[in-house]
């Protein structure tokens, strides 16, 4: 494998925080805290996701809940994307980013596991990156059908079992990779 970049989807106070809080939250927050920490130690950049829904929204621009959740151990160096869509790649400079550092392989993690964080695995399989998916820092919301644990626990086994992919699409708790599993 090449070089190998994190990247934290929408880890924002009103996606964790906002009624009802998203599920597992505790649990995430350190476990992102912890791919952080690790990622640092292998040189690789760290890279935040911001979605903006637009004036009005829950997530508008500048808003409390707009911003990144202040738990997160980010450092003045790491980038901040930000994007309008569910696909962290679809209009923004996330490609070029990765492109500069000569990035092909990423840890995805973040919020919200069935809508922003299963887009971007899903177009970062399309563009042929290797992913790992890190499947105790991402989360979501509850939902009508399922609770936030349920969903979880879906996609998680959703991508473990995604076998048709141009490049190795990995599913590992942060203590696999903080062993050299990945």
């Amino acid at each position: 494998m090449g070089n190998k970049a994190l990247i934290i989807i929408d880890v924002q106070y009103g996606q964790i925080e906002g009624q009802p809080r998203a599920g597992r939250a505790d649990a995430v927050l350190a476990n992102l805290n912890r791919a952080i920490a690790l990622a640092r130690r292998q040189h690789m950049p760290v890279i935040f996701i911001q979605h903006d829904s637009g004036p009005g929204s829950d997530l508008a621009r500048d808003s409390e809940a707009w911003r990144l959740h202040p738990a997160l151990a980010r450092q003045d160096g790491d980038a901040v994307v930000h994007k309008r869509f569910s696909d962290s790649f679809q209009h923004t400079t996330l490609t070029e980013l990765l492109r500069g550092d000569d990035i092909d392989e990423l840890w995805l993690a973040g919020s919200a596991t069935e809508f922003c964080v299963d887009s971007t695995l899903r177009s970062a399989m399309s563009q042929e990156y290797s992913v790992t998916l890190i499947a105790d820092a991402h989360t979501c919301k509850p939902r009508p059908q399922l609770n936030a644990e349920q969903v979880i626990d879906h996609f998680n086994w959703v991508w473990s079992n995604l076998d048709e992919t141009p490049k190795p699409l990995r599913v590992r708790g942060i203590a696999e990779l903080e062993s050299g599993a990945a």
